[in-house]
């Protein structure tokens, strides 16, 4: 259908010292996902103003912020499994916590703060997975659950700066990332289970999402899309967990290139990072590491660093 995209190779960025391995720790999301123990399960990452790289462990409730030396520190750990993470401008650490909802870090003190547990119609979260910020400070959020083919009860919702919660659309089988496109006319969610990227349509003054589409068919891999990142020319960014790639493509869904992991298969989730914003960094959740590619049109600058 397309011609092959272009290769190109990682390398590990920054590794997960032994230190901070967990070998001995079963946590509950570990005896849930049933695939015995893990040291760690890297996620989310973002990076600050001054180049901090901030990921989550997920397997153990922690968040890790690596110094533009690569040096590792504990921003943060807690009863909780911390899955998406995304910077605010003013500096807060945003996650998007599995068993706790929207939760806010302070990034002096770690200190941390809920700000939202249930959904637009009063429910509690089935389980939060990642989230977005829009370039006004609206929050879009995937509620990914258990949800699957057997039952998409996946729902991607939308936190207003003021305060109100807006249902987008409901009905993915494990919704997970999400980005906006440049106009902020289409949202892009990633629906793992069924290899799908749905671009979803959306307006400020009004909820939902009438006449969401498919935009992306993968194919392959042991899971399907996760993480997603856009660039300044609104090239989509896809993370395949499972699959040891994360592509790009263009805004007309043709593969562009194809970033191939040095280590593991098990990719998650991507952002962009250094001065020239043409580094995407990227968790490899199986072996602990942080992986970088050298990209030819830089990232699109995010909320948190505008």
């Amino acid at each position: 259908m397309f011609p092959p995209p272009e290769v190109i190779e990682t390398e590990v960025h920054a590794r997960l010292p032994v230190a901070l391995h967990r070998t001995a720790n079963q946590s509950a999301w570990l005896a849930k996902r049933g695939a015995g123990p893990m040291h760690s399960f890297l996620e989310g990452p973002a990076v600050d103003r001054a180049g901090n790289l901030y990921c989550v462990d997920l397997a153990h409730g922690r968040i890790f912020r690596i110094t533009p030396d690569r040096q590792w520190q504990v921003f943060a750990a807690y009863d909780g499994q911390p899955n998406g993470l995304k910077l605010h401008k003013d500096g807060r650490v945003f996650v998007a916590d599995h068993q706790h909802g929207i939760l806010a870090f302070d990034p002096a003190t770690g200190a941390r703060r809920p700000i939202a547990e249930r959904g637009s119609d009063g429910a509690r979260f089935l389980g939060l997975n990642d989230l977005s910020f829009g370039s006004e400070g609206d929050l879009y959020l995937t509620d990914q659950g258990d949800s699957s083919l057997d039952d998409p009860c996946g729902a991607v919702y939308r936190l207003r700066r003021t305060g109100e919660m807006d249902l987008i659309r409901r009905g993915f089988a494990a919704p997970n990332g999400l980005v906006l496109n440049r106009a902020e006319t289409s949202l892009f969610v990633s629906a793992t289970r069924t290899n799908q990227v749905f671009a979803c349509p959306v307006a400020r003054d009004r909820p939902g999402a009438a006449k969401t589409r498919i935009f992306l068919q993968l194919s392959g891999g042991l899971a399907g899309p996760d993480g997603m990142a856009a660039d300044e020319a609104d090239n989509l960014v896809v993370v395949q967990a499972g699959s040891g790639s994360v592509w790009v493509f263009s805004p007309l869904g043709e593969p562009l290139y194809r970033i191939r992991s040095c280590a593991g298969i098990r990719v998650t989730n991507v952002a962009y990072g250094d001065a020239d914003r043409r580094s995407l960094f990227i968790t490899e959740a199986e072996q602990g590491v942080i992986l970088k590619a050298r990209l030819p049109v830089p990232g699109r600058i995010v909320f948190g660093l505008s």
